[in-house]
């Protein structure tokens, strides 16, 4: 019956110790001894501890558990507020509140955080894109092969980073303008070049990239490394082509004026080439009439030029004769000695044999001209020095007669005008050494140069000079030694 009433919650309430008092009734009831008793008291005990043990345990666990939430929300908020360089989400003051006080206090400010971390990727994410497709259309890549590889750093959202994005974006897009700006002058420059050398502009542009013709928007426009790359070389090429052709018709133009002028022909028959001999000292910058350097005006031009030197062939001789008169003039002002009668029976023979082709023969005789130019450029400074060498001389052997006239100090007329005149000839003539001594340098460094010896008027210069000095070193021992005769007699009589 006591059992059943401490069993039954209706009857009162249930503690440990009416409990213990309930248990000593049926113990007296039943008779235990003290030592069954204090066995079971002190299993109760342990049992109690044991059950209080666990649920400190577990208490302790959702502690931790709670403590370890409210560490990682305050981890998350700082790496949130790390991510994104913002300093105004602090966590309110709760460090005075419970567990789960502080946890209810942080929720908000993560939620809101995780609101602008997806609106902060966006932000990077739209920059990027734009950034991404600018290096594209810069490196000429897909830009469906790129965008899938694009991926934002979450751990560095700031404003600070956002607003590197957007200052690279800047520097992207005005390299970007800069690029289209270039593109478009090396178009126009690619469509002037082709008009005056009467190519296909549209095909010559759509070569280097589809997108550069007039039917593409501006800003489809390729601006890629390549593109340009492409664009500069086609460029360099049509200017090199505009070069050869301006060339090739400039030399028509002087072969077409030579020929003309050597045939007299007529004003009217020129004017049929005015427009292939009006750009004869025009520079290549200043030919841009379209078609002036187009291939078939070439080629009219050398058409011409090959109808005039089959007529110039009747004429041959006089024209070659008066090239060989030009060049023995040439070898004749450098003191070149050469036998002009064999050159002019030779250039007979050649002409009447027919043993070589007439513009073969007057091209031979045009390099020989260039050639006798450059040897005679190549010796005037060395004829030159000998033409003063030799007018020095000429004072030196005057100055001499001078010196030997016993009646050249009489008030004659004229006297004093040849002491003026041997005054200036004592100081040519005290030159005469240094000039040949610099004479003979550059003569042995113009050998040496050619290899050849330096002639003139068919004499070694180097012999001559040698000559010279032997000539002029017995001139000064026979002096020294008339000095000493009339030195030594005057010497005894003292």
């Amino acid at each position: 019956m006591a059992i059943t009433d401490a069993q039954n919650p209706l009857l009162g309430e249930i503690s440990c110790g009416s409990l213990l008092q309930q248990l000593q009734q049926i113990w007296d009831e039943v008779g235990e001894s003290d030592d069954v008793r204090d066995t079971m008291l002190l299993q109760l005990e342990q049992e109690c501890l044991d059950v209080y043990k666990r649920k400190v345990d577990q208490a302790a666990k959702s502690r931790a558990h709670l403590l370890q939430a409210l560490a990682d929300a305050k981890s998350e908020h700082s790496g949130l507020v790390l991510a994104l360089g913002e300093k105004s989400y602090d966590i309110p003051d709760q460090s005075t509140g419970t567990i789960m006080e502080q946890l209810k206090a942080i929720a908000p400010v993560l939620d809101q955080l995780w609101k602008q971390k997806a609106e902060r990727i966006k932000e990077f994410y739209d920059v990027q894109s734009q950034i991404q497709k600018i290096c594209g259309e810069i490196a000429g890549s897909k830009l469906s092969e790129q965008a899938v590889t694009l991926t934002v750093d979450e751990s560095d959202l700031s404003l600070k980073k956002l607003d590197e994005f957007h200052s690279q974006l800047q520097e992207l897009q005005k390299e970007k303008s800069d690029r289209l700006h270039k593109v478009l002058d090396f178009v126009s420059t690619v469509h002037d070049l082709c008009a005056v050398l009467g190519m296909d502009f549209f095909s010559t542009i759509t070569e280097v990239h589809p997108s550069l013709n007039d039917s593409v928007g501006v800003q489809s426009k390729s601006i890629s490394n390549d593109t340009l790359s492409m664009l500069a070389k086609t460029v360099l090429a049509l200017k090199e082509d505009k070069k050869r052709r301006l060339e090739k018709l400039q030399e028509l133009a002087v072969q077409l004026s030579d020929l003309w002028n050597l045939m007299d022909t007529s004003i009217e028959e020129r004017s049929l080439f005015d427009h292939v001999t009006c750009n004869v000292l025009a520079s290549v910058d200043e030919v841009t009439i379209p078609g002036a350097l187009a291939l078939d005006l070439i080629e009219q031009a050398e058409v011409e030029v090959y109808r005039l030197d089959q007529l110039k062939a009747s004429r041959m001789k006089e024209i070659a004769f008066k090239k060989q008169g030009e060049l023995e003039e040439i070898y004749a002002h450098a003191h070149i000695e050469i036998d002009p009668e064999a050159a002019r029976e030779k250039i007979m023979t050649m002409i009447d044999c027919a043993n070589v082709e007439p513009s073969e023969l007057l091209a031979d005789m045009d390099s020989q001209i260039v050639r006798a130019k450059e040897e005679a450029l190549s010796r005037k400074d060395i004829l030159d020095k000998v033409e003063k060498w030799m007018a020095a001389c000429e004072e030196e052997s005057w100055l001499e007669d001078y010196n030997r006239d016993e009646n050249r100090y009489n008030s004659s007329r004229g006297a004093h005008i040849n002491l003026k005149r041997a005054e200036k000839a004592r100081v040519l003539v005290n030159k005469i050494p240094a000039l040949v001594d610099t004479l003979v340098t550059k003569t042995r460094m113009w050998e040496d140069d050619r290899g050849a010896s330096f002639a003139y008027d068919g004499v070694p210069l180097l012999a001559m000079l040698d000559e010279y000095a032997m000539l002029r070193h017995e001139r000064e021992e026979e002096k020294r030694r008339m000095r000493a005769s009339v030195l030594l007699p005057a010497m005894f009589f003292m």
